[in-house]
């Protein structure tokens, strides 16, 4: 395929999704209707499957049996993907007019690149400072909420460690593909419009809250003793549990129920990470 002739048949959007209700239509209907979408639905909902199937002939909506997480949600709408290139979308992204023309318009110039990351238009929740360049940005590491990726480049990398379940997937993916000697990019040209902290319906967001402490905490662990070793990871991981081991007691004892479990779950997911079990806990949803 001549890399002057892209166009939207080139490229498949995949959004993983774990009950996010209208979010996910807001991002399916910015991206135009002759891109092929995959929806990788982590909550096995029957009836949100049928509505956007019926609703969207460009998209395709596959219900997972459980609830994988980021990375192996993505890693199953990466392994359905035919075309060269990918857009990963969180469910609170909507694409600009332009977002897919721009990103074509900067490959016609770099070949050897693992991921270009757009940035976000929205100040809270913007990719990263970009000092009011508007050139293309060679760097370690980009968020996961919207990132461009070159299947032909990354098929060695398999993608995703499907040990995490939420967090450092995406960090720990940048690590390996500049290991390989690709290139990882961020283009202030192409934008995204980024809610942020919100991908899911807001009346799970207590047990969300919990979950992703846990999951932040164990995949900090798990990040660092796979990249640094054992002992490093336990050196960097002490302070933080002593700190939510303080935490808790002191919510506990002026009861405070919500905030005392927060900090609890941080130490549960430190110990099961620090004891090597996998990261099994889920949101009970």
């Amino acid at each position: 395929h001549n890399i002057e002739d892209m166009n939207d048949q080139d490229i498949t959007v995949i959004i993983t999704s774990f009950h996010s209700g209208e979010k996910i239509f807001n991002c399916i209907e910015s991206i135009n209707k002759d891109v092929k979408i995959i929806v990788v639905e982590n909550s096995n909902d029957q009836e949100l499957k049928e509505k956007i199937q019926s609703k969207y002939k460009n998209v395709d909506c596959i219900l997972s049996k459980e609830n994988l997480g980021y990375g192996a949600g993505n890693n199953l709408g990466l392994s359905k993907v035919l075309t060269n290139y990918a857009l990963i979308v969180n469910p609170d992204v909507t694409l600009e007019n332009d977002t897919i023309d721009n990103f074509f318009l900067t490959i016609k110039n770099i070949k050897n690149f693992g991921i270009i990351a757009p940035i976000s238009k929205d100040e809270i929740y913007t990719n990263f400072s970009i000092d009011n360049d508007k050139n293309l940005k060679e760097v370690e590491s980009v968020k996961g909420f919207a990132m461009f990726l070159s299947m032909n480049n990354l098929k060695e990398i398999k993608f995703f460690d499907e040990n995490f379940f939420l967090y450092f997937e995406e960090i720990d993916l940048c690590k390996r593909i500049r290991k390989n000697d690709i290139k990882i990019y961020i283009d202030p040209s192409i934008k995204v419009n980024h809610l942020g902290g919100t991908s899911h319906n807001s009346e799970i967001n207590k047990t969300m809250e919990l979950s992703r402490n846990w999951h932040w905490m164990w995949s900090s662990f798990y990040y660092h003793k796979k990249h640094y070793g054992y002992i490093n990871a336990l050196l960097k991981i002490s302070p933080k549990l002593l700190s939510s081991l303080t935490k808790f007691i002191f919510y506990l004892l002026i009861f405070q129920k919500f905030k005392s479990d927060i900090y609890k779950h941080r130490v549960f997911g430190i110990i099961n990470s620090v004891l090597l079990k996998k990261s099994w806990y889920r949101p009970r949803i």
